[in-house]
């Protein structure tokens, strides 16, 4: 049996096991779309519960159809060490974000079968339902539900654009587990990710060590002027809902850019009616989005946004209704569990860095309730939530030992 030092996954297994899984959904550029709770996500977890059933899992479902696939301990009594992601992708999504995590963890608890070793506590892989939020918003309800943000009627009651709910949907592709949600101790969370950045690839750094996780505002903004014709009504007598999202638009740039370097804000989507060439805009719909890992400055960006939009509202006469739809505060990850990530690299020979988390992911909730961190690699040129997401094998087996050493040095490994 190889010492522990020595340990690291197969890499080309994982690399193989992400290939089949991108089949699921697959898209003529080489993406993935695979939005949850279709018929696709349904055929994802469903091989991905194969494949745990075949590697001596046991498999519980709670009733947010997140799914948990258990390598059982030497003492079961103890809490699990956790780790995972999400099969759900963006419309026009690639073939890693998310899902390596999900198999990473797969991988995980295949290496320790092939080499005999035993840990103390038990080892979960887990999937987490619509992380994306692409199909249901907001993103991560479901591991929002498990960590108390959102009570279960809340999470089984988002619909997507045509009425459908999470819960119906859950029914209908045969994921509505019977398991309560949360309300249970977890060892240790780990989650590893391609970056979805460029840092990595651009100072040659194979593993980012995630110390925190930048805090986010989503919003629904809706502008309501008067439809006319736009021949016969003169300029300066329009109320135009259009050229008022143009503004905002403008503003939500200008607000990431006076936060800079690592404010992000962005509007999403736009949305015109009636969308006729001849008409003025009655009506538009705008999405923001703004980040920032210190909540303070977070807030400050927050009153801006609402000053802003008001004042445009005012300028051009039209009516503004914003909802904040989604929050939640920066989060700094758990020291012990960042040191293990940190490591677990150094250990295998690996360069890293700590770096900041951008995007939103399933971990930022489970921090609520389990010690956590996330690993990080490399992505081809930083891009993801695009069909032509890549990764190096090399990157993603590099993640899979950081991510292997790491669960190791929490769940106590005795053989």
């Amino acid at each position: 049996m190889p010492d522990i030092k020595n340990l690291r996954i197969d890499g080309q297994r994982l690399w193989d096991s992400l290939m089949e899984m991108a089949k699921i959904g697959a898209t003529e550029k080489g993406g993935c779309c695979r939005l949850a709770l279709t018929d696709l996500d349904r055929e994802s977890r469903d091989l991905f519960v194969d494949w745990c059933k075949n590697a001596g899992c046991t498999i519980r479902i709670d009733k947010m159809g997140n799914i948990f696939a258990r390598r059982a301990g030497r003492n079961n009594d103890l809490p699990p060490v956790m780790t995972g992601s999400h099969l759900d992708t963006q419309p026009t999504g690639g073939r890693f974000d998310g899902v390596y995590g999900v198999l990473a963890g797969l991988e995980v608890i295949r290496t320790l079968n092939d080499l005999g070793y035993e840990t103390e506590h038990p080892i979960e892989a887990a999937v987490w339902t619509n992380e994306e939020g692409s199909r249901f918003a907001p993103a991560m309800v479901s591991s929002g539900v498990f960590a108390g943000v959102y009570d279960l009627e809340y999470g089984l009651s988002r619909a997507d654009e045509d009425g459908k709910t999470m819960g119906e949907e859950l029914e209908r592709i045969g994921y509505a587990g019977e398991d309560e949600v949360g309300g249970r101790d977890i060892h240790a969370f780990f989650e590893v990710h391609i970056e979805q950045g460029p840092i990595l690839e651009e100072e040659e750094i194979t593993i980012g060590v995630v110390t925190d996780a930048q805090g986010q505002r989503w919003y629904e903004l809706e502008l309501t002027g008067v439809e006319s014709h736009a021949g016969p009504t003169p300029m300066d007598r329009r109320k135009d809902a259009l050229l008022g999202a143009a503004r905002v638009v403008e503003l939500v740039n200008k607000i990431g850019l006076d936060n800079a370097p690592v404010a992000c804000a962005t509007v999403g989507m736009l949305n015109v009616y009636p969308s006729s060439r001849n008409v003025i805009p009655g009506h538009t719909f705008v999405t923001i989005d703004i980040r920032h890992p210190d909540d303070d400055v977070l807030s400050d960006m927050d009153k801006a946004i609402r000053e802003g939009v008001a004042k445009i509202a005012a300028d051009i006469g039209l009516q503004s209704q914003l909802e904040q739809i989604f929050y939640y505060a920066p989060v700094p990850f758990d020291e012990d569990c960042v040191k293990a990530v940190r490591q677990g690299a150094e250990d295998c020979g690996y360069s890293t860095r700590d770096i900041v988390a951008g995007a939103g992911h399933d971990a930022c909730y489970l921090s609520q309730v389990a010690p956590t961190s996330m690993v990080f690699v490399p992505c081809v040129d930083g891009i993801s939530h695009n069909e032509v997401e890549d990764a190096k094998p090399e990157w993603i087996t590099a993640g899979g030992d950081t991510l292997l050493r790491a669960i190791l040095d929490k769940a106590g490994h005795i053989s």
